[in-house]
């Protein structure tokens, strides 16, 4: 009987085993996936964190001219390429556009979409002076424009990505144009281009007082010619770094931009006297750009351990800015003495142009456009700016990392993780 019932019992344990197995070794091979995909997420972040190299503006007129390079093109052309080049960076760039992405690694990233916005920012600002600086109508500017003021978050289909590359499409006919002998070039009275330099004085006046917001004591900020009173409320210290990052985005589009319109504009900046601080303004950008040692965007004080980087850049910054109004007031005296007086019929009158009239939609960060309109004389001549107003996009202090309260109505930020 014994050896009946342990027979019994080997057989249950043999049915057992068979019906109900132990999965408890499962767990070791899903752990080890995890941890794999976070290490390659970490390695992936950081990479796409980096910030893209400079480019030679000169270059990329030829890299974007192609076959047509060995030809002459018309006034016009660095600008126009030197733009192409800040809109394949956001879509060529390691990782791509980030700024609208829904999985990791590009999810937990803050500090490279803040960049991207920045980016963003000043192109959308050349876009719409554009068909103001063009002596002749051309209605790919019109297509451009529209196509960089959509919202920068838009990931459902046509994605961000898609309304950046319909952009690039227009801006190349645009620069065939310019290359085929047509009419098709920037005017040699510098039309536009005191306009485009007060709407950067603005957002260079903007971007100071964001980064001195985040600095606890006003006394540091004594130095920079800011008006403590006008200053936004403080930035919260979770926010600084993405602060940080758009306004150094920022400031690399710009620099690159106003490299390009040197080029192309040399003889209206020489015969206003600005050429050279036309080049000061380059460097102050360029200094902007110095290499970040430290992982973390810190935000010390006086001669403390730490750096405050948000100081050391509005410094830069500020300094831009007030080149950027100097240049802006010297600009605009040589071209209402040059400009050409014409006469108007009886009964006729002056017809304003569109940008002054136009309201651009303004992206809010949010999938919604609104409308605002642009100040001329705001900026340069006009005294500063407020904050949380003009044409830069301002993310405002208590929304989270990755959401720019409004990419012209708001405020932004980010650094590499």
């Amino acid at each position: 009987m014994a050896l009946t019932r342990k027979g019994a019992a080997r057989r249950r344990s043999r049915n057992n085993a068979l019906e109900r197995p132990e999965y408890g070794w499962i767990w070791k091979p899903l752990l080890a996936l995890l941890v794999i995909y976070l290490v390659v997420c970490l390695g992936l972040g950081i990479w796409w964190s980096r910030t893209p190299a400079s480019f030679d503006v000169e270059q990329a007129v030829v890299e974007q001219r192609g076959a047509s390079s060995g030809s002459t093109a018309a006034r016009g052309a660095v600008t126009t390429a030197a733009l192409m080049t800040l809109v394949e960076t956001l879509l060529e760039k390691p990782g791509g556009y980030l700024r609208n992405d829904l999985a990791p690694p590009g999810l937990w990233l803050d500090n490279m979409p803040a960049w991207e916005l920045g980016v963003l920012s000043q192109a959308r600002r050349l876009a719409r002076s554009l068909p103001a600086m063009e002596q002749t109508s051309a209605p790919q500017l019109q297509t451009v424009k529209a196509r960089l003021m959509t919202d920068s978050r838009d990931w459902l289909y046509p994605g961000t990505e898609k309304h950046l590359a319909q952009a690039l499409d227009g801006l190349k006919d645009y620069l065939d144009s310019l290359g085929e002998g047509g009419d098709a070039a920037f005017g040699n009275q510098g039309q536009g281009l005191t306009a485009w330099l007060e709407a950067i004085t603005g957002s260079l006046d903007e971007l100071g007082r964001r980064l001195t917001a985040s600095i606890g004591s006003r006394d540091e900020l004594r130095d920079l010619n800011i008006d403590t009173e006008a200053l936004p409320a403080r930035t919260p210290w979770y926010r600084v770094d993405d602060v940080f990052f758009e306004s150094r985005g920022q400031a690399w589009a710009l620099m690159h931009l106003l490299e390009a319109v040197r080029r192309d504009q040399a003889d209206v900046l020489a015969s206003a006297g600005v050429s050279k601080r036309w080049e000061q303004l380059v460097a102050e950008l360029q200094s902007s750009q110095r290499r970040l040692w430290s992982p973390l965007v810190l935000n010390g004080s006086g001669f403390g351990i730490f750096a405050n980087h948000s100081l050391v850049l509005a410094n830069y910054l500020v300094r831009a800015r007030d080149l950027a109004r100097q240049i802006t007031t010297s600009l605009g005296e040589v071209t209402a003495v040059s400009a050409p007086t014409t006469s108007e019929s009886p009964g006729s009158k002056a017809q304003p142009s569109e940008n002054a009239s136009e309201q651009p939609p303004i992206d809010t960060g949010d999938g919604s456009a609104s409308a605002k309109g642009e100040n001329a004389g705001q900026g340069a001549a006009g005294g500063e700016a407020s904050a949380g107003k003009g044409d830069t996009p301002v993310e405002t202090a208590g929304q989270g990392s990755g959401d720019s309260a409004s990419e012209p109505n708001a405020t932004s930020p980010s650094s590499p993780n």
